[in-house]
């Protein structure tokens, strides 16, 4: 019997592992005969270098089943304490409709689609983010927004960053902040300021013309919850030739005048509390708006509305030509991942409630301000102002009294100013709830009544937003946003939009670099436990015990994974990650008194966020050259790290390789680099093909960012949620970030943050967490081992078809693997483009396109994707080769075949005209397989320069609806 239950327990702990691995043992066992090896550890061992093998295993512990995972979290979280939060500063809590909770947070449609860079199957997110753009305006007053930014604290330096780039007052130095903006995003310009070689001025807002600045950053309302009208200040500033930034509450714009008619440049802010949770800080999406003059210095991505080859209206990403992955050092920002799933969040929560909606909550929230003010004012309490939206400030002699009252009755305050508190209220806020605030302040027997005073304040009116200040134009006027108020349509409105996007859920999407895999239900669940989700990211860290336990645990695994020393999980992007990891660099050299160490050398093949984050850190970037292997040219590299020497600050390299092989001199470059006095920064971007098999630490890095959203789990939602923490050697440890409002344990108090919150996006972590702990140590191995046996059985088949660019030891690739299409294009005139469009008829997402190189496709299959999957991927590109092969025997001419025409939509295949050379049935259903599971793109090919050229970034007009 115990052998019996000893075999059951390791079946229960297998279970996971062999879940979230697709291949099953037969098919492995297949793919390793096409390979000619007879195990993993063999292919393993003929692909990765053997002196950068591990020595030891992984010991983050073993396996655990979904249930036992599930049930011990839970009780960390329930360590956890909820208490109603009034704290404010850019975070309140806030109620998610629960047709948005189940239908777009909780649903692998929405969670698992990657970044829409290829709109024809990506029409319905665009369209929700094109939503998210129209309320930006709308509420800002601008012309042009962004498709969503990290936080709000990031949003203000981009700010800074675009204020540079567009102010005419060329001479001026320095960023003026306003001392009532919040205090993290103060901290978080400061940061991005010292890195630019900006001088930061903070003081009274009226000081601003004072100074000799390029830019100002405002408050609207204040951080302590002061509605002025700002529209002198602003022209001040732009008097000066400065740019005035203003960041607002988005609530708030429902009532108060738009920044934009008050005269702002840039107008940025949080879109959290439209029905996305706290989450202990993240994640979060900021909006962004400008002027249409600065579009072109706008960071991030903008969606516009272009048309198809039909003249059908179709959404697309516009002006990519501004984005890092093109212009890499000369990049407005080198963000590469929007907020996209919190930002359609935020844009479904608009469209739900509409304006009228919107402007009902927006009112209630200020009236309950007004009440509270009303009645502790009776009772002789002092306010700081005598205006405010939502957030009243008690200037108190009992401060401490008042604290000590409120934390035992489960509320927390704002307390960061000496004899001074905020309170905060919010939508969640009720009757009840002020009744119990008046006895927290005032203490029981006060005789006041909420009604009472709600009573006096409609007589009588209220004057607490300035009469000049009153919003009184039309928002949200677009149909979108007045159709769709029953659950029973907003619920039909949300499956419209997911019908029209190819997700994980329907298909593989082999994304080279990107790692598309499994986002395990298990792994998503804890994310909306309130436990989690409902924590102000400023709450007393005694509320936050099981956040602790469970980030704590996180980061001595990757610890371990790493072979680090420390790990900071503050950066909530793996550019944020890559940025991070130069400071701690930047700040390791200054300690040691080399400032002077600025320049970075940065492969050829390297990601675009390396030299745009590196330009970020004010950098100077010497590209080293890749031989015809694809391999860092070793002559090169030490030709200019010997010619720099004196200058050298470090190398960022990614490995494997951005190629996809694991190149062999990887510690050789470590120890040039070390021997003339750099550090070596590992990309993460490949961390999957290291995980238990190697690790940076171990090969020879000093410091890492690792994308969560691709090696540990975290699903891509879209273009966004993404975490990307660093890891460092103990060296570069005290110089990881800090936060000016939660010191974080172990880095110098002098440092300053990255991202809004002190932990990042926290409540994404237990995603990553859950995925550790249910592989364990020798999941986490197969994984690896599964992505090369996967990759090198892809590029098996598909090398009898396709020339594969880079091969490393043994002719192996490592995780992923490059076609040359390039020799074809040639022969037929079919480019890349072509077959990534002709993919989408075969129900594929196209691999990464012409990236590193032009004219390629990268592929990945991943772990977590079934022999039968990755065969079916095989057999739509060889039916494809077979469609060039006609084109270039003359069967088909170049300008009529179907892949030039590809993807077909059902309206196009089922026109009253058909004047191909190939027949309809052929262009829709070109194999059997994909009638079985069919996916329609609701577009056909997008013209992108038409969409560049007439740049359209709201929602079209009505009457684009009527036609």
């Amino acid at each position: 019997m115990s052998n019996a239950k000893s075999l059951e327990q390791l079946e229960q702990t297998q279970d996971f592992i062999r879940r979230h691995i697709g291949p099953s043992p037969a098919q492995v066992s297949d793919m390793l005969s096409a390979l000619e090896v007879s195990s993993v550890e063999e292919l393993v061992g003929q692909t990765v270098p053997a002196g950068i093998r591990l020595e030891q295993p992984l010991t983050v512990g073993e396996s655990r089943t979904e249930v036992e995972t599930l049930s011990y979290l839970k009780s960390v979280a329930s360590k956890n304490k909820v208490f109603k939060s009034y704290i404010g500063q850019g975070y309140h809590p806030t109620h998610v409709p629960h047709v948005i909770l189940r239908n777009v947070l909780e649903n692998p449609g929405w969670y698992t689609a990657y970044t829409p860079y290829q709109p024809e199957i990506a029409q319905g997110r665009l369209e929700s983010l094109l939503n998210f753009q129209t309320m930006t305006l709308d509420l800002t007053g601008l012309d042009l927004a962004s498709a969503s930014l990290l936080d709000e604290s990031t949003a203000a330096a981009e700010a800074m960053g675009l204020a540079k780039r567009v102010s005419k007052a060329k001479k001026a130095n320095a960023f003026f902040i306003a001392d009532d903006v919040h205090t993290q995003t103060i901290d978080v310009v400061s940061t991005r300021a010292e890195q630019f070689g900006f001088e930061i001025i903070v003081g009274k807002a009226a000081d601003a013309v004072n100074h000799e600045i390029f830019g100002a950053l405002f408050q609207y309302p204040s951080t302590t919850g002061e509605v002025v009208d700002i529209t002198d200040l602003i022209a001040g500033v732009q008097s000066k030739k400065a740019i005035a930034c203003v960041a607002a509450d988005i609530m708030s714009l429902l009532l108060l005048k738009a920044p934009g008619k008050l005269g702002a440049d840039v107008v940025l802010g949080s879109a959290q509390r439209f029905g996305v949770p706290m989450g202990y800080g993240g994640p979060h999406a900021a909006f962004f708006a400008t002027r249409d003059a600065y579009k072109r210095s706008l960071p991030g991505r903008i969606i516009g509305v272009s048309k198809d080859r039909l003249g059908n209206d179709a959404l697309r990403m516009a002006m990519q030509t501004r984005e890092q992955h093109i212009r890499r050092d000369k990049a407005n920002s080198n963000i590469c991942t929007a907020q996209v799933l919190l930002a359609n969040m935020a844009a479904f929560y608009a469209v739900y409630h509409g304006p009228q909606g919107l402007k009902t909550i927006a009112q209630r929230i200020h009236r309950f301000a007004d009440i509270l003010a009303a009645g502790l004012q009776a009772k002789g309490v002092s306010l700081k102002h005598n205006t405010w939206f939502d957030t009243l400030t008690v200037v108190s002699d009992s401060k401490a009294d008042v604290i000590a009252r409120a934390l035992a009755s489960g509320v927390n305050f704002a307390t960061n100013r000496d004899g001074e508190y905020s309170i905060a209220v919010s939508e969640t806020t009720t009757r009840a709830d002020v009744a119990q605030l008046f006895d927290i302040v005032l203490g029981e027997g006060h005789g006041l009544s909420v009604d009472a005073i709600a009573a006096d304040i409609e007589n009588n009116g209220s004057t607490s937003i300035p009469a000049s200040l009153e919003r009184d134009d039309e928002v949200l006027t677009h149909p979108n946003f007045n159709s769709y108020h029953s659950e029973t349509e907003m619920l039909r409105y949300i499956k419209r939009l997911e019908n029209k996007d190819l997700a994980l859920n329907h298909s593989m999407i082999s994304l080279g670099s990107c790692t598309m895999k499994l986002n395990a239900t298990a792994e998503m669940i804890p994310i909306t436990w309130p436990e989690f989700s409902n924590l102000h990211p400023f709450c007393p860290l005694d509320q936050a015990q099981g956040y602790q336990i469970m980030m704590g645990e996180l980061h001595d695994w990757l610890v371990n994974i790493t072979g680090y020393d420390a790990v900071s999980l503050q950066p909530n992007s793996g550019a944020q990650g890559e940025y991070a990891g130069l400071i701690a660099i930047r700040k390791y050299h200054e300690s040691r008194g080399d400032a002077h160490r600025n320049v970075c050398l940065i492969p050829s093949s390297a990601h675009g966020t390396n030299p745009a984050s590196a330009q970020m850190a004010s950098m100077k970037i010497v590209v080293v050259d890749c031989d015809k292997n694809g391999n860092v040219d070793m002559a090169d590299l030490k030709a200019k790290a010997e010619a720099v020497a004196e200058n050298l600050s470090c190398i960022m390299i990614t490995y494997p390789s951005t190629h996809g092989v694991y190149e062999e001199t990887i510690r050789e470059i470590c120890d040039i680099i070390h021997q003339h006095g750099g550090q070596v920064y590992m990309d993460g971007a490949n961390m999957n093909a290291q995980v238990g098999v190697t690790s940076p630490g171990f090969i020879g890095s000093d410091v890492s960012h690792l994308n969560l959203h691709k090696t540990f789990c975290i699903p891509h939602g879209g273009g966004g949620p993404g975490v990307g923490p660093i890891g460092v050697k103990s060296h570069l440890a005290p110089f990881m970030p800090n936060h000016s409002i939660i010191n974080v344990p172990g880095t110098n108090e002098s440092n300053g943050a990255v991202s809004a919150a002190p932990y990042g996006s926290a409540s994404i972590l237990p995603i990553s967490w859950a995925y550790i702990t249910m592989m364990g140590s020798e999941g986490l191995k197969q994984a690896t081992e599964m992505a090369i046996v996967n990759a090198n059985y892809l590029t098996h088949e598909l090398s009898k078809h396709f020339p594969i660019l880079y091969r490393g030891r043994n002719n192996r690739v490592a995780h992923e693997c490059i076609v040359d299409l390039r020799p074809l294009k040639e022969l037929s005139g079919i480019t890349e483009m072509d077959v990534a469009k002709r993919l989408q008829d075969y129900g594929f997402h196209s691999p990464t396109m012409s990236f590193p190189v032009a004219g390629t496709l990268m592929i990945e299959p991943t772990e977590s994707e079934s022999k039968v999957e990755i065969d079916r991927f095989i057999e739509a590109m060889v039916s494809i080769k077979s469609e060039i092969d006609k084109v270039i025997s003359g069967e088909w001419s170049i300008e009529n075949n179907p892949l030039v025409f590809a993807p077909h939509t059902q309206g196009d295949v089922l026109g009253n005209e058909w004047d191909r050379a190939y027949d309809r049935f052929y262009a829709a259903f070109p194999v059997p397989s994909v009638a079985k599971n069919k996916f329609w793109p609701t577009v056909t090919r997008i013209d992108d320069v038409y969409g560049d050229r007439n740049l359209v970034c709201s929602c079209p007009p009505v009457e684009t609806y009527r036609d």
